[in-house]
């Protein structure tokens, strides 16, 4: 059983090598001039002002979650296709319990004006 996850360990050991390869040899060998115009924050070529914390309503963060929410139901799609033939009839019964979970979630969201943006 363990000789089954070698692969993954050996991809997880080289994808942390070439991250921290990349990483050293950008701050070994990367110019470093730093300059107070650098330094300061940057917002479509003018200057800042205000406080650098604003309050954000709370619908941008309910946006990103339900985004974040049905792009991952979405991904459940691929696998299920590929192995359709696989499960048969009741595979696909399966998934269209799963559709009509999310699409009542869907419905609901949409009937209290979370997915409109003003």
């Amino acid at each position: 059983m363990p000789a089954d996850f070698l692969p993954i360990l050996v991809l997880i050991v080289v994808a942390t090598f070439v991250a921290v390869a990349a990483v050293a040899l950008g701050h070994l060998f990367g110019p470093r001039r730093p300059t107070p115009t650098k330094g300061s924050p940057y917002e479509s070529g003018m200057n800042p002002y205000g406080p650098g914390q604003r309050r954000v309503p709370v619908r941008f963060y309910l946006v990103a979650v339900l985004f974040i929410l049905f792009d991952i139901e979405t991904v459940f799609l691929l696998p299920w296709a590929v192995v359709l033939r696989e499960l048969g009839v009741r595979g696909l019964v399966q998934m269209a319990v799963f559709f009509f979970v999310l699409l009542i979630g869907f419905l609901y969201a949409w009937k209290k004006g979370a997915l409109e943006w003003e």
